[in-house]
């Protein structure tokens, strides 16, 4: 649990720092760029040279590649969303993917329809419109490119679940490589020569540090405990990223917006839990 909630913290950090460079006036795809060739570099001096070409092996190299394109996709768009949302405010709606997936299991993964998802979809939908109410004051193109991002991180979180079958380091390095080839082929067309501080260069390449850094620790959770009791610890990352923006950017969400944050998490949260002892009991019988 600790590993988790560690990943988590890093993972707002990185949230924080793309953050910090979209509003500094670095290019989303610059910052992109950056976090995936930092994070590719060092998953091949550090786990690579362990796995071989084994760490290649996979039960599917289309969907490995559909999750890549996913990837990227939801972190342009997130880093976007960034860039015009407070980081709680994005965060939030970021959660909103959970709620998505649930709603789109029983057409893509089969899964059964059941009445406590469907609640956590309507529970999610009620808080979401809470956050981007009228009054709300939140940048609409922000709140637009928001529900889009959790949308793609639902399909991408569907493209994950296919692939349980192989090694997740193997995903995580395929999803990496083909974040950096593609961003890498398109770099001529958004590299920008920016008077950058040293600072901001620091910034940069910590992207790719804090990123393989998070998903290791979150592989590493995940090996040594269950999903189902790790899974509802995931919603601590709502107070990483307020603690974040409130300490970086003195941004808190007033009492009505901060009420719909907790709704929406609530929605995934109990779901998580009603998930958790279904399946205990399903164990013990």
């Amino acid at each position: 649990m600790l590993l988790h909630i560690a990943g988590l913290w890093l993972l707002s950090s990185l949230d924080a720092t793309g953050k910090l460079l979209v509003l500094g006036g670095v290019p989303v795809l610059m910052v992109s760029w950056f976090r995936y060739t930092v994070h590719v570099a060092l998953m091949t001096v550090t786990v690579v040279p362990r796995r071989g070409r084994a760490i290649w092996r996979t039960t599917s190299l289309r969907g490995q590649l559909l999750r890549g394109a996913l990837m990227i996709a939801t972190t342009v768009l997130f880093f976007s969303v960034l860039g015009r949302l407070p980081l709680a405010e994005g965060t939030a709606m970021n959660f909103m993917a959970p709620v998505f997936l649930m709603a789109l299991a029983p057409w893509l993964l089969h899964e059964p329809s059941r009445l406590h998802r469907w609640l956590g979809v309507l529970a999610g939908f009620v808080g979401m419109l809470i956050v981007v109410r009228p009054g709300a004051q939140l940048d609409p193109v922000g709140v637009g490119l928001g529900l889009l991002t959790a949308l793609a991180f639902a399909f991408f979180q569907v493209a994950t679940r296919r692939l349980a079958a192989d090694d997740p380091l193997t995903t995580n390095y395929y999803g990496g490589v083909f974040g950096a080839v593609s961003l890498t082929l398109a770099l001529p067309w958004f590299w920008r020569d920016l008077p950058l501080t040293g600072w901001q260069w620091l910034l940069l390449g910590s992207t790719g540090v804090t990123g393989f850094l998070g998903h290791w620790l979150q592989i590493t959770a995940y090996s040594r405990a269950p999903a189902t009791l790790l899974a509802p610890f995931s919603y601590l990352q709502i107070v990483a990223a307020t603690t974040l923006g409130w300490l970086l950017f003195d941004q808190l969400p007033g009492r009505t917006t901060a009420l719909g944050i907790g709704l929406i998490c609530l929605a995934g949260l109990g779901v998580a839990l009603t998930e958790g002892l279904r399946a205990r009991r399903l164990e013990n019988l």
